[in-house]
């Protein structure tokens, strides 16, 4: 019996009611908007409301009807059309300042009928996509010694940390206040981040560290360990660098007052959990077999289990 063809059937099938959810919530939305004046201009800005649904209706929300009915050609228009309006709305408030929270959900659409078109045409994502060309998994070369393997290592927290702690949430902040989407969080939220950003980076450099000494490796798909570690912070968690950089996104956003740098640590944490992790943890088991196999048993991936040493 073929497994992958029930398996796949039920993933269209929840692409189907993903795009039956968008289109219920999209015709909500036009009703919301042609309703009140506070939906319009949130969403819409100052743009001629009928000119934007004579085109949106019949694009977003009718061929996401379709697609739940497992038209693929709905499926495709559907998706084409809102990536469309996400980049143009997004345009739009850059330079407006308005819409901002229209943007906000035609990006979530952009991404969600995305997925939802791969499971209902393929029956499935292809994640594997994600380590191909120069972040496929490869051992690191078995001849470089310790030292250069930690030295690496810290010229890779460097750059990571710089891009995705730094230049990424600037950005994001900076569109934020563009599109006036920005919330007020609590006063202590900046000194509680500054802490658990430290903590975090603290834990990111020792498990850094431990890969680098213990395994004959680095963190970097393209030089990954020679050696399954189970040393230092990694007796505890399974991927305790992943923990510490969602961690430290979170306390990054929680630093410069900023829910969608938080949002952004937390979608990449869903996107780590279930895209990258699997075809890490599959290359781990394909290399090193039974001895990753217990580990994967005995260590958890995000929480510790108490009293285990």
């Amino acid at each position: 019996m073929n497994r992958e063809a029930p398996t796949a059937s039920r993933a269209q099938g929840w692409g189907r009611i993903y795009f039956a959810v968008q289109a219920v919530a999209g015709l909500a939305w036009w009703v919301g908007v042609f309703l009140s004046p506070a939906i319009r201009t949130a969403t819409l800005g100052s743009l001629d409301p009928v000119l934007v649904a004579a085109f949106d209706v019949p694009l977003f929300v009718v061929a996401s009807a379709w697609a739940a009915f497992g038209v693929r050609t709905g499926a495709m228009v559907a998706t084409s059309w809102t990536g469309l309006v996400a980049v143009a709305l997004a345009t739009y408030a850059t330079f407006s300042t308005e819409a901002g929270w229209g943007v906000l959900i035609m990006l979530a659409a952009a991404a969600c009928s995305t997925i939802a078109l791969f499971l209902v045409v393929e029956g499935r994502v292809p994640t594997e996509l994600i380590v191909r060309g120069p972040f496929a998994f490869r051992p690191a070369p078995t001849l470089r010694g310790v030292a250069a393997n930690v030295a690496a290592t810290m010229g890779q927290l460097a750059l990571f940390w710089g891009l995705f702690l730094v230049v990424l949430p600037s950005v994001i902040c900076w569109f934020e206040q563009r599109w006036a989407v920005s919330l007020a969080l609590p006063s202590t939220a900046a000194p509680a981040g500054l802490v658990v950003l430290v903590l975090a980076s603290c834990l990111g450099i020792a498990s850094a560290v431990t890969m680098s000494s213990a395994g004959g490796g680095t963190p970097l798909p393209s030089a990954m360990p020679n050696r399954l570690v189970i040393a230092g912070p990694y007796r505890w968690v399974r991927n305790p660098m992943a923990v510490a950089g969602i961690t430290q996104g979170v306390a990054v956003g929680l630093i410069l007052g900023s829910w969608l740098v938080v949002a952004y640590a937390a979608i990449g944490s869903l996107l780590w959990n279930y895209a990258v992790r699997p075809l890490e943890e599959a290359d781990l088991e394909s290399r090193f077999g039974a001895e990753f196999r217990h580990y994967r048993d005995s260590v958890r991936c995000w929480i510790p289990r108490v009293g285990r040493n």
